[in-house]
C-alpha cells in the first residue's frame, strides 16, 4: 500500500461520512467537526504510511486550504440569511461587532501578555486570530436554508451567523496591526505605523471590501435573475456550482484591488440574496456551497487532528492552555453578555449568543497568514500550539453542547428549529 492509495481511501471515506454524519449527529451531543477531528487523531496514531502533517513547515499550504474553506463558508452564510441588512434589523450583529469583538481582543491580548509573558506584538496576534467567531463549525447555531420570510430566523441563530460572516473580515485589520507592531519592535519602537495602518488597513481595505463585494453582488444578482437573455439568466438553469464562481470572483477581484476578500464574499452573498429573495435558486446555490463547505471542513479538521496526533501540542504550556480556555469560557461569554446589554433579548438567548463564539478554521488561516509576514519573537510552534488547543477545545466543548442547548432553548421558547442547513 502506498501513501497515495491510503490518501484516496481516506478521501473516499471522508466524503461519504460528510454526507451521512450531519443527519446522524443532529440534535445530539456530537458534531461532524468533532468526529473528523477525532478521526484524524486516531488514524494518525495508527502505524499507517501516511504523509506528515505540519502547518508550521507547510505554512503556505495550510494558509490556502483554510482560506478556501473560510470563503466558501462565508458565501453559504450570506446566502442563508433572510433578513435584509439594516441598522435596526441587524442591531444585535452591530453590537457583537462593535462591543463584543473589541472587548474580546483587548482581554485576550492582556491575558497573552500577562500570563504567557509574550511581547505586545505576539499578544496582539493571538488576540487577532482568536477574535473572530467561525462561520464553518457550528451547524446547530447557524440559520437554516434560505426562505422567503425575513422573519423566519430566530435571533440566536441569526446573530451568530451574521456575526461570523462579518467578523472574519474585520479580524484582518487586527492581524495587520500585529504584523506592523512586530516590525516596529524589530526596528526600534515607533508609533509611525499607526497612521498608515488606520488609513490603509482599516479604512481603505474595509471600504474596498464592502464596496467591491456589493458591486459584484449587484452585478451577479442582475445576471442571475434579471438578464433579458435566458442564456445569461442563470437562475433558470439551476446550476449550483455558479455559487463557487461568485465566491472566487468576489474574493479575487477584491484582493486584486487591495481590499478584504472575506468581507467582499459575505457582502456579495447578501447582495445576491437581496436581488430576488423569493427565488428558489438561492436554495440551489446554498445547498451546493454547503456540500463543498462540508468536504473542506472534513479535510481541514481531519488534518488538524493529524497534526495534534503528530505532536502539534508538544509546545503547549499550562499557561497557553489556561489562556485558550479563558477565551472560550470567560472572555467571549462576558464580552458577549456586555455587548448584548439593552437589546431586549431574554437571559437565555443572551447567554447562548455570548457563549457560542466558536473558534475554528478562520483562526488557523489568520495564524498561517501572519506568520508568513513577520516574526513575532515567540516560537511559531508555541503560537500554533495555543491556537490549535483553543480550536480543539472549542470543537469539543461547543460540538458536544450546541445541539442539546439549542434544542432545549427552542423547546423553552416553544419554537421549532429551522430547517437543517448546516454541517
Amino acid at each position: 500500500m502506498t501513501i497515495a492509495d491510503a490518501v484516496f481511501a481516506f478521501l473516499g471515506v471522508g466524503a461519504l461520512l460528510a454526507a451521512v454524519l450531519p443527519r446522524v449527529v443532529a440534535g445530539r451531543p456530537l458534531s461532524m467537526p468533532l468526529v473528523f477531528l477525532a478521526g484524524g487523531i486516531v488514524v494518525y496514531l495508527l502505524p499507517l504510511p501516511l504523509p506528515a502533517i505540519d502547518p508550521v513547515e507547510n505554512r503556505l499550504l495550510a494558509e490556502h486550504i483554510t482560506e478556501i474553506c473560510v470563503i466558501v463558508a462565508l458565501m453559504g452564510a450570506g446566502l442563508a440569511l433572510n433578513r435584509p441588512v439594516g441598522r435596526r434589523r441587524w442591531a444585535t450583529t452591530w453590537r457583537l461587532l462593535g462591543v463584543t469583538m473589541p472587548l474580546t481582543v483587548a482581554l485576550t491580548g492582556l491575558v497573552a501578555w500577562w500570563l504567557l509573558d509574550w511581547p505586545p506584538a505576539a499578544a496582539l496576534l493571538l488576540a487577532a486570530v482568536l477574535a473572530p467567531t467561525d462561520p464553518v463549525l457550528a451547524s446547530e447555531v447557524r440559520v437554516g436554508e434560505p426562505t422567503e420570510d425575513e422573519h423566519d430566523e430566530d435571533e440566536v441563530r441569526f446573530a451568530l451567523t451574521s456575526e461570523a460572516g462579518l467578523n472574519d473580515g474585520l479580524a484582518f485589520p487586527l492581524t495587520y496591526a500585529a504584523v506592523a507592531l512586530a516590525a516596529a519592535a524589530g526596528g526600534g519602537w515607533s508609533g509611525d505605523w499607526v497612521g498608515a495602518w488606520l488609513a490603509q488597513d482599516v479604512a481603505f481595505r474595509c471600504a474596498v471590501g464592502v464596496l467591491s463585494g456589493w458591486l459584484v453582488g449587484r452585478l451577479l444578482g442582475w445576471l442571475f435573475f434579471q438578464a433579458r437573455s435566458p442564456v445569461l439568466r442563470l437562475s433558470e438553469h439551476r446550476e449550483g456550482f455558479v455559487a463557487l464562481g461568485a465566491t472566487f470572483l468576489s474574493y479575487g477581484v477584491t484582493e486584486l484591488l487591495g481590499g478584504y476578500g472575506f468581507l467582499a464574499v459575505f457582502t456579495t452573498a447578501c447582495s445576491i440574496r437581496a436581488a430576488e429573495r423569493a427565488h428558489g435558486f438561492h436554495n440551489v446555490l446554498h445547498d451546493f456551497v454547503e456540500q463543498i463547505e462540508r468536504l473542506f471542513t472534513a479535510v481541514v479538521l481531519f488534518l488538524l487532528g493529524a497534526f495534534i496526533a503528530l505532536g502539534g501540542l508538544a509546545a503547549l504550556t499550562w499557561q497557553g492552555a489556561v489562556a485558550g480556555l479563558a477565551v472560550l469560557l470567560v472572555i467571549r461569554p462576558l464580552s458577549g453578555w456586555a455587548g448584548l446589554l439593552g437589546t431586549g433579548l431574554g437571559n437565555k438567548e443572551r447567554w447562548v449568543i455570548a457563549g457560542y463564539g466558536i473558534r475554528g478554521i478562520g483562526s488557523l488561516y489568520y495564524l498561517a497568514y501572519a506568520l508568513g509576514q513577520q516574526g513575532f519573537a515567540v516560537s511559531p510552534r508555541e503560537v500554533w500550539a495555543v491556537v490549535t488547543f483553543t480550536v480543539l477545545a472549542s470543537v469539543v466543548l461547543h460540538g458536544v453542547t450546541a445541539g442539546p442547548v439549542v434544542t432545549r432553548l427552542d423547546r423553552l421558547r416553544g419554537t421549532a428549529p429551522p430547517p437543517a442547513g448546516g454541517q
